[in-house]
């Protein structure tokens, strides 16, 4: 007999695992089915990780600057490939038995396997899953199946959530092979450091591995297909972002695509149709697929149960519920944006629903922050100017420069740009925008801020502690109107 529970979650990535403490929470029984590794691509291939290796790339240019702050190093600052990876991936390692610790401390069973739903839900009759063992090969070995964990066979569901994320976006002729070609798995794991490297998108990813390879002391160039690097954020940021960037050695080609990629045994040569059509042979020794990712909506049953689909994503509303009763999506298998943020919050607003907690509200993806860890780092939350404009609204903008603030002065990080935007009627702050050090954990006051429904009144009569880089935070808005008191 197929044992039955109340919500039953397909993928245990940040999005899942949180779903899932939280269905424990309200008293369901719960269950959540991985086929690969507790804590899905965020954990182990993606945010964490990445952020590891992020984290030595910026000892290293602090190391190669020492001179800057008065300190002297003797011999020479070397990179140890192996050892870099090693942390970042016991980095990994210890947060993924952390999510297991988690499901066994909320009673949360672990379903080991691959899931297919076979059933909806109907009446009171519940969906039903059968969970097999797994066609595709991971990546890299497993860790120990947790002892609590079950296998495969059927199970049954009131409620089934999907979160099975998303994977890299590949290009037909520039398929990755793991050795010359590379997707983020692979870039996560070098055997060594590329002399050169040219990397295929600018959006977070991309920019991401491009800072760290060339922090590593990798020759890099970055081909993207729009006008603007960092193509979501705001012009004026992304425009700071490259000139930094630059200025570290990175060679950029926008409005540019990758048409051809030639093989030889250890390098490749790009073919880069340029804006005009002109084409430019870049040979490198490695290059980064990082154009995207598509959605894991296959072979989990969903074309024989009627559950729609908008752009290669499960289509839902704003409390992850699909068109089939029963059924539900969060995460990156919901569509954009695909941050692991995202995902942890819509899981709870769905399983909240579900239980029908008072005061639930939809996903407001406008309040949704966004942050790209190079170095300057970038964060995001809200329209940009662009799209202000573009809505008809009349708006306030406020800017104010790292130079400008004695702690980024301090610090050795006085280029960046803090740039807000209001409504100049109501006062509302409607988007806020950062390029600098620090920016992504600095990006989380404005964006209480608009969750709030904060004025630019309130916000300039907030105090906000000296000497810190958080007070340039209220000095852009003074600025919005015409009230700075430090530039």
């Amino acid at each position: 007999m197929a044992e039955t529970y109340d919500v039953i979650i397909i993928g245990s990535g940040p999005g899942g695992y949180v779903t899932a403490v939280r269905s424990a929470q309200l008293g369901f029984k719960t269950a959540i089915v991985e086929r690969e590794h507790l804590g899905g691509i965020c954990l182990n291939w993606g945010c964490i990780p990445t952020k590891a290796l992020l984290r030595s790339a910026e000892i290293m240019h602090y190391a190669q600057h020492a001179k800057d702050y008065g300190l002297k190093i003797d011999g020479t600052v070397s990179v140890d490939t192996a050892a870099v990876v090693e942390r970042s991936r016991k980095v990994s390692g210890r947060l993924n038995g952390g999510v297991g610790f988690l499901m066994k401390k909320n009673k949360v069973d672990i379903i080991w396997g691959e899931a297919k739903i076979s059933r909806a839900a109907k009446g009171s009759e519940p969906g039903e899953i059968v969970v097999s063992k797994p066609a595709k090969k991971p990546f890299e070995p497993q860790p120990p199946t947790p002892k609590n964990a079950l296998g495969e066979g059927t199970y049954k569901a009131k409620h089934i959530i999907l979160a099975t994320g998303a994977r890299p976006r590949v290009l037909p002729g520039i398929e990755p092979d793991g050795k010359l070609i590379w997707t983020y798995f692979e870039a996560m794991v070098p055997k060594e450091i590329p002399k050169s490297l040219l990397v295929m998108g600018s959006g977070a990813i991309g920019i991401e591995f491009a800072s760290f390879y060339r922090a590593m002391g990798a020759d890099v160039t970055v081909v993207e297909l729009l006008p603007q690097i960092l193509p979501v954020e705001d012009a004026e940021i992304a425009k700071i972002a490259r000139r930094q960037l630059e200025k570290q050695g990175i060679k950029f080609h926008v409005e540019a695509k990758v048409a051809k990629v030639e093989k030889g045994s250890n390098q490749i040569t790009a073919h880069v149709e340029m804006k005009g059509g002109k084409v430019e042979k870049i040979t490198a020794d490695r290059l980064i697929s990082a154009v995207g990712v598509q959605c894991n909506v296959e072979n989990l049953g969903l074309e024989s149960l009627g559950v729609k689909l908008e752009r290669g994503a499960i289509a839902v509303d704003g409390f992850g519920r699909t068109n089939v009763p029963g059924i539900y999506a969060i995460g990156d298998v919901a569509g954009p944006p695909m941050l692991a943020h995202k995902a942890e919050h819509e899981g709870v607003i769905c399983v909240e629903k579900i239980a029908g907690v008072p005061g639930v509200h939809p996903l407001d993806k406008n309040r949704i922050p966004g942050c790209t860890y190079c170095h300057p780092q970038v964060a995001s939350v809200g329209l940009t100017e662009e799209k202000a404009k573009e809505q008809g609204r009349d708006i306030r903008v406020g800017r104010f420069q790292f130079g400008a603030n004695g702690k980024a002065i301090a610090l050795g990080e006085d280029q960046g740009l803090i740039k807000t935007i209001f409504d100049k009627k109501t006062g509302e702050l409607l988007g806020a925008h950062m390029v600098g050090a620090e920016v992504t954990e600095l990006i989380q006051g404005f964006v209480i801020a608009m969750n709030l429904e904060t004025t630019e009144e309130e916000l300039m009569h907030t105090i906000f502690p000296h000497p810190t880089l958080s007070e340039m935070m209220k000095e852009s808005v003074l600025d919005a109107y015409g009230r700075a008191l430090n530039a």
